[in-house]
């Protein structure tokens, strides 16, 4: 072993013995009688209380020698009261002391002496009563300096030993005193973690003894955050997850929770770094990466490896320690057990119930959402009563927090959805409508996201939604936010293609009134800024096109990719001819978009009005539009945008043609137009762009520029 203070001296005696004496030297200096050890027979007590010598013979009554100490007599003690720090000072250096030759005594008894040198620790650690916790600590502190200066091999593992006898008796005491060394993060405590870890006997009472040390704290306090490090230590040893059996929920939930409670720490410190990358090499350097690995041990030490690829590809973890997407991570997280480690899910409903009545705020939501999400599994849900769940989720719907409306739609969707048919109608249908109109961007997306998941659902009601969102959709496309435009859109395409049989008949009077009524914003939203939002709008366009049999697919794709007058020309003409009194409709439609802050739609609608008037016949259109749109493009003219200004220039000639041709002979024209009896046909409007040019995509979905040759 090796030396130092910790070293033993050459000549001191070894084994159980050695324990025994220094048992004794603690009981004297206690003023206690001196008794039997359990190590068997002792000799009589002297006539003087025995003090620590250095030439003890083996079997004897005296003491081991201590490093440092000098022999103590009761005659010569001090006044209680006066030299408190003195005493106590004594004290911890003997049981540094016995702490030395307890670790000397293992590494030469090997494993057969490990039990009797357990008992002569007890038996010295209980004659020290109601100190036994202070007792205890002193003796980790003292292997917490010991173990960095041992060599590698048996010396060391004979340390550890120390710790694991100490903990299969005082698992708490020991937990509390290696806690606050485990915090900022210490070699040596990490250490005695993992071999705490390691022993099958004390692995388990550790980790209940960590667990409720990190459910007892009300934050992110210093207790919470070494438990949480400790965990991730005792975790990633192999085998040790086997240990948790029987309170894993209570684990996995715990440790989810302290996520919730590191990200709203880190939303409200100003000194808490924002980016969060994961640790692949060396300690975690934040709670909340520790946090998560010691989640991904627990996960994988129990057969839960495809849970953490699942989330790894949805991104969740990086969710789960954000604090506007913790939530949104742990419905990944629920998912992702649904799918790969169905066999906790009923131990997690089952801790869950509790929670969701929590004060705690983040141990409620985080429970909420947990809820929420292992709705998905038909088997768990049924663990409660449906009536119940339903009027649980009801409840949340009235809930003043919009986080809790949220998770309340998500419920009422995964209930009403997840068996293959649409129940509880009644229920959803209302709460989603209503949820349209919410100014909370994740109520909005969830809503839209359920009804897509009900129309895909046999025997889905086709016509009560057409009529339903007539109103509320429209709207919607133009929303600023881009998640809920896109869904918008793609819920408009899913509802023409579920009821494209009614519509090429001739049917779905509701249906074709919605999609006339949206056609003109889904061509203009082929140029939206946002990547989603376009493609979206080029998939329900297709839709459409095949619904009510237009046959101008190859148009609007050509459209969405290029700038190509010439086919935004043909589509324009072919609706006209189909739809001729929508015309006003049209025109009033686009001309909203002329006023857009968006450069590429104000392009686009320019255009379009150009094309829409050029192929309109003559009193189609009232004078009173024709003047508001002349107005309208004579204002862009003046445009910072030259392609706009140029646009709208050739558009407003196409404007003061019809409204020339519509014109009484003679008569005055708002317009301030003169009437030729010999008006000539109207030329087609011819724009900068040329037909087919590729669209540049630099810096308009976030994509690089084109090579240089």
């Amino acid at each position: 072993m090796a030396g130092g203070m910790w070293g033993r001296p050459r000549g001191a005696p070894v084994g159980a013995l050695t324990l025994t004496a220094l048992a004794e030297g603690i009981r004297a200096s206690q003023g206690q009688p001196l008794g039997p050890s359990s190590t068997g027979p002792q000799p009589k007590p002297q006539a003087q209380a025995p003090g620590l010598t250095t030439n003890a013979e083996p079997g004897s009554g005296a003491a081991a020698p201590t490093a440092g100490s000098e022999p103590y007599s009761p005659s010569s003690a001090p006044e209680p009261g006066s030299h408190q720090a003195s005493r106590s000072s004594w004290e911890e250096g003997t049981l540094a002391d016995l702490a030395l030759y307890t670790a000397a005594c293992l590494e030469e008894a090997g494993f057969a002496g490990t039990q009797a040198t357990a008992i002569s620790l007890s038996s010295a650690l209980e004659a020290h009563g109601a100190r036994l916790e202070d007792q205890v600590h002193a003796l980790v502190l003292g292997l917490l300096a010991q173990v960095p200066s041992l060599a590698e091999g048996r010396p060391r593992r004979a340390a550890l030993r120390v710790l694991s006898a100490l903990a299969l008796e005082h698992s708490r005491d020991v937990v509390c005193a290696l806690l606050p060394r485990s915090l900022p993060p210490d070699w040596a405590a990490a250490e005695l973690w993992r071999s705490l870890s390691r022993n099958q006997r004390v692995n388990g009472q550790v980790l209940v003894q960590l667990l409720w040390a990190l459910k007892g704290a009300t934050g992110p306090k210093p207790e919470a955050l070494a438990a949480t490090r400790a965990l991730g230590e005792m975790l990633a040893i192999s085998g040790c997850v086997g240990a948790t059996r029987g309170f894993y929920p209570h684990l996995l939930l715990a440790l989810v929770t302290q996520l919730h409670k590191l990200a709203h720490s880190s939303a409200h410190s100003p000194d808490t770094p924002k980016i969060w990358v994961l640790s692949h090499r060396g300690p975690p350097h934040s709670h909340a990466s520790c946090a998560v690995e010691a989640l991904k041990a627990l996960l994988t030490g129990d057969g839960g490896r495809m849970v953490v690829t699942c989330m790894e590809q949805a991104g969740g973890w990086r969710r789960l320690v954000g604090a506007h997407t913790h939530l949104e991570g742990v419905l990944l997280l629920a998912s992702a057990m649904v799918a790969h480690a169905d066999h906790h899910l009923r131990g997690l409903f089952a801790d869950l119930l509790p929670r969701l009545r929590s004060a705690d705020n983040p141990q409620r939501l985080t429970a909420m959402a947990f809820f929420t999400g292992l709705l998905q599994s038909p088997p768990t849900a049924r663990l409660l009563r449906e009536e119940v769940i339903l009027e649980r989720l009801r409840t949340w719907q009235g809930d003043p927090e919009p986080t809790v409306r949220w998770l309340g739609l998500l419920g009422l969707g995964h209930l009403a959805l997840n068996r293959g048919k649409v129940r509880h109608m009644n229920t959803l249908l209302p709460a989603l409508l209503g949820s349209l109109g919410e100014g909370d961007a994740r109520l909005v997306g969830a809503a839209l996201g359920a009804l897509r998941r009900l129309l895909l659902r046999p025997r889905a009601p086709v016509r009560l939604l057409s009529s339903e969102l007539g109103p509320r959709l429209p709207p919607l496309l133009d929303d600023a936010r881009d998640s809920v435009r896109a869904s918008a859109v793609g819920l408009l395409g899913t509802l023409v293609r579920r009821g494209r049989g009614g519509l090429r008949l001739g049917l779905r009077g509701p249906l074709r009134k919605l999609v006339l009524q949206s056609l003109m914003p889904l061509l203009l939203r082929l140029h939206d800024p946002s990547r989603d939002t376009a493609e979206s709008s080029e998939w329900t366009l297709a839709r459409c096109d095949q619904a009510l049999c237009w046959g101008l697919l190859e148009e609007m794709i050509t459209v969405a990719h290029y700038d190509s007058p010439e086919a935004l020309s043909r589509i324009c003409h072919r609706l006209i001819q189909r739809y001729p009194s929508h015309v006003p409709n049209f025109l009033s439609q686009t001309q909203g978009y002329l006023r857009s802050p968006q450069d590429p739609l104000r392009h686009a609608a320019t255009m379009l009005i150009g094309f829409l008037v050029h192929h309109a016949n003559p009193g189609l259109v009232h004078q009173d539009l024709l003047d508001s749109l002349f107005q309208d493009l004579v204002q862009l003219q003046s445009d910072p945008q030259p392609a706009v200004a140029g646009a709208a220039q050739v558009s407003s000639q196409q404007v003061a043609l019809l409204a020339c041709t519509q014109s009484r002979p003679g008569g005055p024209l708002r317009l301030g137009l003169v009437w030729h009896r010999s008006q000539p046909n109207r030329p087609v409007p011819v724009f900068a762009d040329s037909p087919f040019q590729r669209r540049s995509l630099a810096g308009h979905w976030g994509c690089s520029g084109p090579r240089p040759a």
